[in-house]
């Protein structure tokens, strides 16, 4: 209990600069924040560490890889935030003034402290 009340899960997305829609942005990150779950007190990182999950989004918005390019120190955190990136796809097509084939999107999964 303790452990919970020190610290709360706060999730960052940041997209390649190429991308200037930031209802895209915001689309994305709220889908990949709707399908975290937090593992039990034993998988919480310690505080201030953080998973970084590397994404490629094709164009027509299918996940075409994932991977943890930053382990927290915890497995389980690892987990759920690859999980969370995997099960929210797919995304929402890319926006037609983007021009590449795709996006690179970086989730930053952090235990921080406070609320």
């Amino acid at each position: 209990m303790a452990l919970a009340a020190a610290g709360s899960p706060r999730l960052e997305a940041f997209f390649q600069n190429e991308l200037k829609s930031a209802d895209y942005q915001q689309k994305v990150y709220t889908r990949v924040a709707g399908k975290w779950r937090q593992p039990g007190a034993k998988g919480t990182p310690a505080l201030g560490k953080k998973t970084v999950v590397q994404a490629v989004i094709g164009r027509d918005g299918k996940l075409v890889s994932a991977t943890v390019s930053m382990e927290s120190g915890s497995k389980a955190w690892d987990a759920a935030a690859l999980a969370a990136v995997k099960k929210a796809a797919p995304f929402p097509p890319l926006p037609s003034t983007y021009s590449l084939s795709t996006l690179d999107a970086h989730f930053h999964v952090s235990w921080v402290a406070g609320p």
